[in-house]
């Protein structure tokens, strides 16, 4: 009997040799169920899916991972490389055992006897043992609470800072710490560059691994600037309260602290009600650090210190004017340095004491506070400098960096381009009367016009009309140009204003001009170091005796100005300075009596007089003829007495004319000019009003 096997039985299969293979589960094919059984189908498509998408999701893991980790590195190369480059730009630490102590600078006069007061005092090296402990924990509460607990940079207190700057949208908080401070005042400047604060932060690493915590804070403390020229706690406790630092109270070493974020705008003599209030902040900081109880900071704050300033010396203004120079001069300061100056102490005091008697006795009645003087021999060397009516109450220095407006201060530069351009003598003649140029009409003091007059006259009585016709005959950028060959460096205005004192210049400019004439013509700068040396002797700087001269004056025109000046002092608007020896100088008054000046010369000396109030308010009808001839003459009488006469260099003319000023003014006077019928051109007029070459009636 023959069996039939059907498809799907047991068997072997056409076309296949040996048994059937098993399909794993997995791999088995399921049969068609209709639409109920599609679902699975879709769930092993979706699976595939999810598969694919995990295995794209770990590929971009593994290549972001990769190119974050390649910037990473090329950024961590950069910042090294830049770090190293700044870090091999440091300046030199090798000497940092002599920088930690401030060099002593000692000033002399000329004849080698030491000025009382310098630009920056230092005291006593003191240690943290030596002062009380509220001093620096003063000094820790405000400037750096962590300063036991950060490495050099305080991370902490940066973020802090930063969240205070952010919420208050400008900078209230720095995040520097004391052992960047000490890093930046040893080694850095005060620029405020990347560069800089990245060195900063390299140097505060060093300086931690350096020294200890206490050995930083110590140096810190004898190092730190705290106003009134005084570097050190040391220094200022003696400035301010006439103690050194070990003795402070609670309240005094507040103070101190407190003058760390801005030793000028919160100095207690300068600003005491600010000061105040910087103390208390100080002393309630101290409360949250934990330093003191809030009872002993609120009897400190009642029991407040009553400012015993030190004496500031002779010539403080002065010694501040050459402790600027000196870095000019040595770079770097890193040893004791001894300065020999130019300054002849007994002309300082004599100009100290006369401007403070004047503005006591004139001041109030005057309208007047403040006043200063330079006084220069012939080469240009400083001899006496007082640069504010109280050096105590402000350091301001007006003789060298007040810019006032000289008035008729300024007319020899005008009357001296008109001898070099015009060829005019003091004998030439001109028509004072009212003039009008461009819509613009100067008049003279009182509004008194002479008529026909010299030059020598318009001159000495200071006539604005004669003065702006020379300086539109000339041009005012001849003016402006033997005004800068003189020695005047401020910027000027080449206009009609110029005749009469409109551009700023400084004292000590002004002086120093003046003093060409007394040197023959020769120009000089005004200087005040003659010499520089180490405490053991060596010359780091002495003068050239030969520097800077050059003839910046013909010898004919120092003569023809020194006739003008001369009879400014004898019968002009000068006379109140007359030192009873032969002088020439020139008076300057700015409008509506903001600014008073004398400037004058003798053969030994030239002297430079300035009254005025630092709000430019009015005075009360102060001119240059007034308070600054009295006092040019008080000093410059009392300064060369006993020293012979000496004649003027060139001489001048007017010593003859003594008295005969007061004729000539008399009877012009009687033949007063009213003005021009204004029918003729300007150059005309100039031809009429000036008449050169021609005597004197």
């Amino acid at each position: 009997m023959s069996l039939t096997i059907k498809s799907g039985q047991t068997g072997k299969r056409k076309g296949r040799k040996g048994p059937a293979k098993k399909r794993a589960p997995s791999q088995r094919r399921e049969p068609h169920l209709g639409k109920e059984g599609g679902g699975t189908t879709r769930r092993r498509a979706g699976v595939r899916s999810n598969q694919k998408g995990q295995r794209q999701s770990r590929g971009l893991l593994r290549r972001l991972f990769v190119w974050s980790a390649t910037l990473a590195l090329w950024l961590g190369i950069i910042g090294a490389g830049v770090i190293l480059w700044y870090a091999y730009t440091l300046p030199d630490t090798s000497k940092i055992e002599l920088i930690t102590r401030q060099p002593n600078i000692t000033i002399l006069a000329n004849d080698g006897a030491p000025v009382a007061s310098i630009g920056g005092v230092f005291g006593e090296q003191v240690t943290l043992a030596e002062l009380p402990p509220h001093l620096p924990r003063a000094v820790l509460a405000v400037e750096d609470r962590r300063f036991y607990d950060h490495f050099g940079v305080d991370l902490l207190g940066l973020a802090r800072a930063m969240a205070k700057n952010l919420a208050a949208g400008r900078v209230v908080q720095g995040g520097s710490t004391i052992t960047q401070q000490l890093a930046k005042n040893l080694f850095l400047s005060p620029e405020r560059t990347i560069k800089r604060k990245i060195q900063e932060v390299i140097l505060a690493l060093w300086l931690e691994q350096r020294f200890t915590k206490d050995q930083i804070l110590t140096i810190y403390l004898n190092r730190v600037y705290l106003g009134g020229g005084s570097y050190g706690v040391d220094a200022a406790a003696r400035h301010y309260f006439g103690k050194p630092a070990s003795g402070v109270s609670l309240y005094e070493a507040a103070l101190l602290a407190g003058l760390l974020k801005a030793p000028s705008r919160l100095n207690p003599v300068r600003d005491p009600d600010r000061s105040e209030a910087r103390t208390g902040l100080v002393l309630n900081a101290m409360v949250e650090a934990g330093f003191v109880a809030p009872a002993q900071a609120q009897a400190a704050l009642n029991a407040k210190t009553t400012m015993r300033i030190r004496h500031a010396g002779i010539a403080p203004y002065f010694s501040d004017w050459i402790m600027a120079q000196l870095r000019e001069f040595l770079g770097g300061i890193d040893q004791d340095v001894q300065v020999r100056t130019t300054l002849d102490p007994n002309l300082q005091r004599l100009a100290e004491e006369r401007m403070a008697a004047m503005l006591t006795q004139a001041g109030l009645e005057r309208k007047v506070s403040q006043g200063a003087l330079v006084s220069l021999d012939s080469s240009g060397a400083v001899r006496a400098m007082v640069g504010g009516a109280n050096y105590r109450e402000s350091e301001f220095n007006r003789a060298t960096q007040a810019l006032r407006q000289p008035g008729s201060a300024f007319k020899p530069f005008v009357f001296l381009a008109g001898f070099e351009q015009a060829g005019f003598s003091p004998d030439s003649r001109a028509i004072d009367e009212p003039v009008e140029i461009a819509g613009w009409a100067p008049k003279n003091y009182n509004d008194k016009y002479y008529g026909e007059v010299t030059l020598r006259e318009a001159f000495a009585r200071s006539l604005n009309s004669v003065s702006v016709r020379i300086a539109q005959q000339v041009g005012p950028k001849n003016v402006v140009q033997v005004a800068r060959r003189m020695g005047i460096t401020t910027p000027m205005e080449a206009n009609g204003s110029i005749a009469l004192g409109a551009s700023e210049v400084t004292l000590l400019d002004l002086t120093s001009s003046y003093a060409a004439l007394a040197n023959a013509g020769q120009g000089v700068w005004p200087f005040g170091i003659e010499e520089i040396r180490t405490a053991e002797g060596e010359v780091l700087y002495l003068r050239d005796p030969e520097a800077g001269t050059a003839q910046v004056v013909a010898p004919q025109d120092v003569d023809k100005l020194t006739d003008l000046m001369s009879a400014t002092i004898q019968w002009g608007s000068g006379k109140a300075a007359n030192p009873g020896r032969p002088a020439a100088g020139k008076t300057g008054t700015s409008q509506e009596f903001r600014d008073a000046w004398f400037i004058g010369f003798t053969a030994e000396l030239v002297t430079g007089v300035w009254f005025g109030n630092d709000d430019n308010s009015p005075m009360n009808r102060v001119t240059g003829g007034s308070l600054p001839a009295q006092l040019w003459g008080e000093v410059m009488t009392a300064g060369l007495a006993g020293q012979p006469v000496r004649d003027l260099p060139g001489g001048g003319s007017a010593m003859g004319v003594t008295g005969g000023g007061d004729l000539i003014s008399k009877i012009l006077d009687s033949l007063r000019v009213s003005g021009g019928s204004g029918e003729t051109t300007e150059e005309e007029r100039l031809e009429r009003y000036f008449q050169p070459n021609t005597e004197g009636r």
